[in-house]
């Protein structure tokens, strides 16, 4: 799962919500929250499944466990329910703020259905999302293009073969090994990462040669009309070859590696930008 966390407001309160599946899930604490006003709205969740005995019977269907980060800045499992469980959930709840909830969520819906029809708008979406958490438009516009590579060799994995998550993750810690020296795993430990997405605190280079390495990957499967495992797996390994002597390259005639250490989580990546123009200058 690689979730994109935010905060969604419904009016002036806050719900925390997750992408997940290619939806948005809300954590339903929030949502009773809002909607009652309660103290101890996990009291009031109890209790209220109480009085549902389907809901409480189907409560596993309705929630499903994603982290979200908590008042006290950490990330905790939280119960979230997407929009076809949010909806259920409310009808459980006597309150006369429940209908204007529920054309939100329905709005919410609605403007996901669009992003479907028209993928600019997702695009729009995920830009203004780094925007709001401090990247700069140059960084912004490597990440989204990083994206679509991403996306489009992944589709072509899933054509030629590649069903499992344990598959995808091969190839692709093959294709980063190959990059960087090191798997995904290894280089958010040398970031200093946890659960964060590794590739958004990744520099300008370190987006470009991802990028390089994943979209020459691409090729060679497409060129080589690789099928099954261990073709692709060739391929990954060859793209990320690609992008190891690039990078190998570029430090050699700069002196130093181009493999950063750092991170964006305490300072943003624009703040980080300006300051190092600040030292250049």
């Amino acid at each position: 799962m690689e979730t994109s966390n935010a905060i969604a407001v419904f009016q002036g309160k806050s719900i925390r919500r997750a992408w997940y599946n290619n939806e948005w899930w809300f954590s339903v604490f929030d949502i009773i929250s809002v909607l009652t006003g309660s103290a101890d709205p996990k009291q009031y969740i109890k209790k209220m499944r109480g009085r549902d005995p389907f809901l409480n019977a189907n409560w596993g269907t309705f929630c499903t466990p994603l982290e979200l980060l908590a008042p006290d800045g950490k990330k905790r499992e939280t119960n979230c329910a997407n929009t076809e469980g949010a909806f259920r959930i409310i009808q459980s709840v006597p309150s006369s703020k429940a209908e204007p909830l529920k054309l939100w969520l329905a709005r919410v819906g609605y403007d996901r259905v669009k992003e479907i029809e028209n993928p600019e708008l997702a695009q729009k979406r995920m830009k203004e999302l780094f925007r709001a958490k401090g990247y700069s438009s140059d960084w912004i516009e490597k990440r989204v293009r990083g994206i679509a590579i991403r996306d489009e060799l992944t589709d072509e994995w899933g054509k030629r073969g590649l069903r499992t998550e344990k598959e995808y993750a091969i190839l692709t810690a093959e294709i980063s090994k190959a990059t960087f020296g090191m798997g995904p795993s290894e280089y958010k430990k040398f970031k200093g990462l946890q659960k964060e997405n590794l590739r958004d605190h990744m520099d300008d280079i370190e987006l470009i040669l991802t990028m390089l390495g994943e979209a020459t990957t691409t090729r060679f499967t497409k060129e080589r009309d690789s099928g099954g495992f261990p073709r692709l797996e060739k391929d990954a390994m060859d793209g990320g070859d690609v992008a190891g002597s690039t990078r190998k390259d570029i430090e050699q005639k700069l002196g130093s590696s181009v493999i950063s250490s750092g991170n964006f989580l305490e300072k943003p990546e624009e703040q980080k930008r300006l300051e190092q123009k600040k030292k250049e200058t």
